[in-house]
């Protein structure tokens, strides 16, 4: 590609592209070609919106079909928001057109699902990428050198990520829909958990985990339930552990915690950052002291900042989640580790939800 700007279209005008429509802006080196719903109407109104709210310099085109988008000789990467449920047919046909694919997550309703999307991928020579947007900001970088350096060894990780959802969220929401998203809480804020826990132990695989739904509900009488609440714990062949709990019925939450053997690092923000021009994070290497009949415990606690937007400008995650993929694109280089380490989330997960559903059983993975 001889270009110096990566040209995108958003497959479906779900409620987070609203997000990704500024991102895809800010990132200095994309623009946004097109829009497509199934109603050309619900696109434009889409397209609307946003651009009230965030102008793009040229007003993006709406589209009345997914297919007519894929067809369109002047994109180059799609970024696909559609329920988990269509997730695999839409990405495994843009991939069949040669468009590059960025991805809402949980990519798939299983690992069966994502590995059949790896490979379409594969085969035809695009970019594959999830929605992560925590894995493309400086603090995620900066925290890697602090882990490395100052944490030690890793012996547990603790992630928590929660909304309270209401009555009628639990009626009418699609993330509490069966078909369209079998994994409720775990898939939506699970995956963050998991993805973070996964990226502090480098990438090693657990060897077991278990898992616990605490509530969980269904829309209809006929539809399969999801989850609601759901907690799990994972154990590695080193003796380290990581435990998490997600939950559409809980309110606002979204702390990490790495416990190594020299220190302690912790953010209370760790998907979405607190909003303001800053992001932070702290570690801590506490100090118990005792003389004669004084025991005193020092906090020894560092705060780090960096100046680093929470979200909606340039230099912010959402931002650079575009950038990054759209300078993938742009080299004309596959980066196989993006799809490697959605496939490990999506088995982890998917080991997890085994065991919920068969009362909590440990499940090995191989």
């Amino acid at each position: 590609m001889t270009t110096s700007t990566c040209r995108w279209g958003i497959l479906g005008a779900a409620f987070i592209a609203r997000k990704n429509w500024q991102a895809i802006r800010d990132a200095g080196n994309a623009v946004l070609v097109a829009v497509a719903s199934r109603d050309v109407a619900r696109a434009q109104m889409f397209i609307d919106e946003c651009q009230a709210s965030a102008p793009h310099a040229v007003v993006p085109e709406a589209m009345g079909s997914y297919e007519a988008l894929l067809a369109r000789a002047d994109i180059d990467a799609v970024y696909i928001p559609l329920p988990t449920g269509l997730r695999k047919q839409w990405v495994i046909r843009a991939a069949q057109a040669g468009k590059h694919v960025l991805v809402e997550k949980p990519v798939g309703c299983n690992a069966a699902e994502v590995e059949e999307i790896i490979a379409a991928c594969e085969q035809h020579r695009v970019q594959f990428m999830d929605g992560v947007m925590f894995m493309h900001g400086r603090r995620l970088q900066r925290m890697r050198e602090v882990l490395n350096t100052e944490v030690g060894s890793v012996r547990h990780v603790a992630t928590q990520f929660s909304f309270m959802g209401d009555a009628e969220f639990q009626r009418t929401n699609i993330r509490v829909h069966g078909a369209l998203e079998p994994l409720g809480c775990l898939g939506d804020l699970g995956w963050y958990c998991l993805r973070f826990t996964l990226w502090a132990m480098n990438y090693a695989q657990p060897v077991q985990v278990t898992g616990r739904i605490h509530a969980e509900a269904k829309q209809t009488p006929d539809a399969p339930p999801v989850p609601l609440e759901f907690s799990g714990t994972l154990a590695y062949a080193n003796g380290a552990s990581a435990s998490f709990f997600c939950s559409f019925t809980t309110v606002n939450a979204q702390w990490a915690v790495v416990s190594g053997d020299k220190g302690l690092l912790q953010l209370s923000d760790f998907v979405l950052p607190f909003s303001g021009g800053q992001t932070q994070f702290s570690l801590t290497r506490s100090d118990f002291v005792i003389d004669g009949c004084r025991f005193d415990m020092h906090a020894g606690r560092k705060t780090e900042s960096l100046d680093e937007p929470s979200s909606n400008a340039p230099g912010s995650q959402e931002a650079g989640l575009f950038q990054t993929f759209s300078k993938l694109v742009l080299s004309g280089q596959i980066d196989p580790h993006w799809p490697q380490i959605t496939l490990l989330t999506q088995r982890v997960l998917d080991a997890c939800l085994l065991s919920a559903r068969q009362g909590a059983v440990p499940v090995v993975l191989n």
